[in-house]
């Protein structure tokens, strides 16, 4: 039977008559050995076996036809015959072959191997109509070394009657040869059902035991909490990763280490929420397994003060942040160094914060990310201008020459006071020159060499005005002379340039002194009865001002104009009005100054910018007409609105001071003084004897007024009537007493106590009240 046609259990079984037209010719011996017996004849079950006698017309083959000749096709138990055989031919039953080559070993052989040179016929059971109860049974295999002459000749029985309906075929079975492969593959199998049955049993007592911890292979800040429970779990944390917040962390910045604590930055630990990052038990056994062999880092939850760690991050950045520092060229006296480029950094605030959020709790070094700070200049454009500059420009001295042999000169050990450099925005350095810093060296050597401008004058010499010419000047013009600096200083010989020359304007010309048309007495007023020491102070501050001009427009003032009024200018201490009270001070008597100056500018027309009364009324000073002054707070300011100029004269005597505005007058001024209103009495002060307690008699307060009429000088029409008003304190009684019974300040009748001022240092300067003044 060809096997490789059929399938399985599906096919109707060969017949095992041979074929009439095979030969003995035909047999090819040489595969009997080599073929197993799977083209026997099947056999029924004893019970049932009918032996069929051939007929005589047949003739029994002596030789068994190999399984190659046998019929390559057969009809199917469903399908007729397509064609009937031969009267000459003998029925012949239908053969179930499905179980041959498949008999146990233990069974003994239906056929039995005949003598040698002995024909046999095997008679074989017929083949029953319906179902073979029990096993059956197939012929084996001739051994292999017989020659196929000596085969048995099998003889299928004729049909006695029609053969009846054929029950369902058995399924074929494989051939003997495939027995030990399907057999390994059964163990295979079975080798692989039994591991896969105790895995499955280790995965159920591993979910079973793990039921309700956390999760193997878990860490928590490198802590290793798996398989723990979770209160076992947040116990080791706690115990474990809690004392860290309290530790000092180390933090890398860039290039730059250092420590931050995190619980002073505000962080903390969340044990509630860390815990629920873990999850639940894994259900794939792959994870499970993998468990095994890895580790699950599920970090911390931190808990964060958001202020508190954004100042401990600023506050990192005193240490972590530098500029960066662009390569340049210094000097060391004569010795020009190169000065390599630098990168900075910046500490980044929100990936700093956002770092130590998730990595603190480690307890390792925690890197935090900066901004770099990038530089310009690279390193060849340093050389670059260290060769072909600095180097250069300190070869030698820079020389100036100036008039009549005069030179001046800036030594190689100075040179970097004037040469330096800056990025050029390309990679290199562009140097530059500090004219100021040259001018101010190498100017004061050629001063006498230059002729200074000088401004016309206005003197009173001979009584009246007369102007003094003016002188221009010719002076080293030294922008221009060291325009050429560059161009000097790059050689590596002599450095050697002239001094350009130039003329300068005055900056009064005596064109424009004639044009200010001071030639008359336009304003004058005259005070006197001060001290001695009042009288030094009076003095020096009108000298300062004696022949001040006041150009059309211009403002004056007399804190501007004297400049400081202090011991290093030659003024004294004197009296003064401070805190309401007499007292003294370095300057003190210049308020006679400014009173007297304020009358001359009064009459002379000028206007009013700013000034201050006496804070009580001084009997010498007309009233509400009167000014006092105090340097750093109180000053006297007017405004000349004429069209020509004016200068002022002051004349100070041993005991009186005159000052005089000299113009060309334009307008009249009258005073109206109003009557005292408004008188209040004044207090009593006790005070501890000494320097600065200076006894009074005390004098009343009041209210007075004045009224400043304006009219035009030509046509006598009045132009403007102001009138000001002003308010007098009384003079306190000032009484001295001993230190040794000091007594509270008294005052009368008033009830409130004044304060009482303690003794100041005759050196120092007081701060006044308003209306206090010098």
């Amino acid at each position: 039977m060809n096997h490789e046609d059929g399938d399985k259990g599906s096919t109707a079984p060969e017949r095992s008559t041979p074929d009439p037209s095979a030969t003995p010719d035909s047999v090819e011996p040489e595969n009997a050995a080599d073929e197993p017996a799977s083209a026997a004849d099947e056999v029924t079950s004893p019970d049932e076996t009918q032996v069929e006698q051939p007929s005589v017309d047949d003739e029994v083959p002596t030789t068994q036809p190999s399984v190659d000749e046998a019929p390559t096709t057969q009809p199917s138990a469903d399908e007729a015959p397509t064609t009937q055989p031969s009267a000459d031919e003998a029925p012949t039953a239908q053969l179930d072959l499905g179980d041959l080559g498949e008999r146990s070993e233990e069974q003994a052989p239906l056929w039995v191997e005949p003598p040698p040179n002995e024909d046999v016929t095997q008679v074989i059971p017929a083949i029953p109509p319906g179902p073979v109860p029990g096993p059956t049974q197939a012929y084996t295999t001739p051994p292999a070394e017989e020659p196929p002459a000596e085969e048995p000749t099998v003889v299928a029985p004729a049909a006695a009657s029609p053969v009846p309906p054929q029950p369902e075929p058995q399924p074929a079975e494989e051939p003997a040869e495939k027995a030990p492969a399907r057999a390994s593959w059964v163990k295979v199998a079975a080798i692989t059902g039994g591991v896969i049955a105790v895995i499955g049993i280790a995965y159920a007592a591993d979910l079973a035991v793990s039921s309700g911890k956390v999760p193997r292979g878990v860490t928590v800040a490198g802590v290793d909490v798996g398989g723990s429970t979770r209160d076992e779990a947040e116990a080791t944390l706690q115990a474990q990763v809690g004392p860290r917040v309290d530790q000092p962390l180390t933090v890398q910045a860039g290039d730059v280490s250092t420590e931050l604590v995190p619980s002073a930055a505000g962080l903390g630990v969340d044990w509630e929420t860390t815990l629920d990052r873990a999850h639940s038990q894994p259900l794939n056994p792959f994870t499970r397994l993998a468990s095994f062999f890895t580790t699950d880092e599920i970090g911390v939850v931190s808990t964060r003060d958001e202020a508190a760690l954004a100042s401990a991050v600023d506050g990192l950045r005193s240490e972590t942040d530098r500029a960066s520092r662009e390569g340049t060229v210094v000097f060391e006296g004569a010795t020009p160094v190169p000065v390599d480029p630098s990168t900075g950094q910046n500490l980044n605030g929100e990936g700093a914060e956002a770092a130590l959020i998730e990595k603190w709790a480690f307890g390792r070094t925690v890197d935090l990310p900066v901004d770099v700070v990038p530089v310009t200049v690279t390193q060849d454009g340093v050389q670059r201008a260290l060769d072909d500059v600095a180097v250069p420009a300190a070869s030698a001295d820079l020389v100036v020459t100036g008039r009549d042999g005069k030179v001046a000169t800036v030594p190689r050990q100075q040179i970097g006071a004037i040469v330096g450099f800056e990025p050029d925005g390309n990679g290199g350095l562009k140097p530059t020159y500090n004219i100021e810093a040259a001018t101010g060296i190498l100017a004061p050597q050629l001063v006498s060499t230059e002729i200074v401008p000088k401004d016309a004058k206005i003197t009173l010499d001979g009584g009246s005005p007369t102007v003094v010419p003016a002188v221009v000047g010719d002076l080293v013009q030294w922008p221009k002379t060291l325009e050429t600096l560059p161009e000097v200083l790059r050689g590596n010989g002599s450095h050697t340039t002239a001094a350009v020359y130039g003329p300068i304007p005055p900056a009064l010309t005596t064109e424009a002194a004639q044009a200010l048309g001071v030639k008359e007495v336009i304003g004058e007023f005259t005070t006197g009865g001060f001290s001695a020491a009042s009288g030094t102070n009076i003095r020096l501050a009108a000298s300062e001002i004696n022949g001040a001009l006041i150009k059309p427009g211009d403002t004056f003032s007399l804190n501007g104009y004297t400049g400081p009024r202090g011991t290093a200018q030659g003024y004294v201490e004197s009296g003064i009005i401070n805190n309401g009270r007499p007292d003294t001070a370095v300057g003190g008597g210049v308020s006679q100054v400014a009173t007297t100056l304020y009358n001359a500018a009064y009459f002379a027309g000028m206007e009013d910018v700013a000034h201050t009364e006496h804070s009580y009324y001084i009997s010498r000073y007309p009233e509400a007409r009167e000014a006092t002054v105090f340097e750093g707070a109180i000053d006297l300011q007017f405004r000349n609105t004429g069209k020509t100029g004016v200068m002022i004269q002051a004349i100070g005597g041993a005991s009186d001071l005159t000052i005089r505005f000299w113009g060309t007058k334009s307008v009249d001024v009258e005073s109206i003084t109003g009557n005292r209103t408004k008188p209040t009495q004044p207090d009593t002060v006790t005070l501890p004897a000494g320097d600065h307690c200076i006894a009074s008699s005390g004098a009343p307060g009041f209210t007075a007024s004045d009224t400043r009429v304006i009219s035009d000088h030509t046509t006598g029409q009045e132009i403007s009537r102001d009138t000001r008003t002003v308010r007098y304190d009384p003079v306190p009684i000032v009484k001295c007493e001993e230190p040794g019974a000091p007594k509270p300040d008294e005052r009368t009748p008033a009830a409130s106590p004044a304060p009482s001022a303690p003794a100041e240092s005759p050196t120092a300067t007081p701060k006044p009240k308003p209306n206090d003044g010098e």
